[in-house]
């Protein structure tokens, strides 16, 4: 049963992951009010992406670890450029050559409020955002954006993607499972939180360590999304359950079951708590350790 005080830090965690879902809309709002989207037909279905909602958990981790050390528009630069290119995976991944999915955030997704066309180019774009925001930053931008390139791309997320679609159909092993995970969703957490330290100044040591944490937590992050794709509902995800099993995608439910899913998911959490202890983040990381373990959606 879970105790008054528990209770307690997940209400002040949830309290400072909606802080800084505030301060990243403002920043992102920010950042579009000030930056050429090219032709209304472009810019309508950007911002549609871009503005649709969500946890913002990627933006809350550069956030986390750049703390009070970084110039906060350096913050938001790292914040937006991140968050730009897990939106551009977003809008790739409902493709109907790829997921095939018609929801995202509770609404339409990108290709079915537009067109498939349309959802192609706002992913290319937004992809060019990313790094015209990283490379924006006043300290620390070479270091950035390769550490952003290499999470987002073939050796990170592109190439988890590419694993995920060859897996279907293959009842793979913990291990292929595992390795989908680290590259299509944990590497751009760790970018996320190796952003944030960047940001703040931080080199060597404490950028690895970093990296390290924001890992854990998206091995921890994917392995809830595998349970609740099976325990989940559409009005609670916003987006359709079900859909790995109809797939047969390499899952870790598939790979361990139900139980062996959540026995992962909070090893991965004990993970991140070692990192985020010896990083010094306090409550507010070990707090959304938490959030992210419990999620429901």
């Amino acid at each position: 049963m879970e105790s008054s005080t528990e209770r307690g830090d997940l209400e002040a965690a949830g309290r400072w992951l909606e802080e800084s879902r505030r301060w990243f809309e403002a920043g992102l709002e920010g950042f579009l009010a000030r930056t050429e989207l090219g032709p209304p037909a472009l810019s309508e279905a950007l911002e549609y992406a871009l503005l649709g909602g969500g946890k913002r958990v990627r933006p809350a981790l550069v956030r986390l670890l750049g703390g009070d050390h970084a110039d906060p528009a350096d913050l938001v630069a790292a914040a937006v450029a991140v968050e730009c290119i897990h939106t551009y995976s977003l809008v790739h991944d409902d493709l109907p050559c790829m997921d095939d999915d018609d929801l995202r955030r509770g609404r339409p997704t990108v290709h079915r409020a537009y067109s498939e066309a349309t959802a192609v180019l706002v992913g290319d774009a937004l992809q060019a955002l990313a790094f015209e925001a990283c490379g924006g930053a006043s300290r620390g931008a070479a270091a950035m954006t390769v550490a952003l390139a290499r999470a987002g791309g073939a050796a990170g997320m592109v190439g988890g993607q590419v694993l995920d679609l060859e897996g279907e159909g293959q009842n793979l092993d913990l291990a292929g499972v595992q390795e989908i995970h680290r590259t299509k969703t944990a590497a751009l957490l760790g970018a996320s939180a190796e952003l944030g330290a960047l940001a703040g100044g931080a080199e060597g040591p404490r950028v690895a360590e970093a990296r390290r944490f924001g890992l854990a937590l998206g091995m921890c992050f994917q392995a809830m999304d595998d349970v609740l794709d099976v325990t989940g509902d559409a009005g609670t995800l916003g987006k359709t359950p079900g859909k790995d099993l109809v797939a047969h995608k390499g899952t870790l439910v598939a790979a361990l079951g139900l139980d062996g899913a959540k026995a992962e998911a909070a090893q991965r959490a004990s993970e991140a708590r070692s990192h985020a202890n010896h990083l010094g983040l306090g409550s507010a990381g070990l707090g959304l350790i938490e959030l992210l373990l419990r999620r429901k959606s």
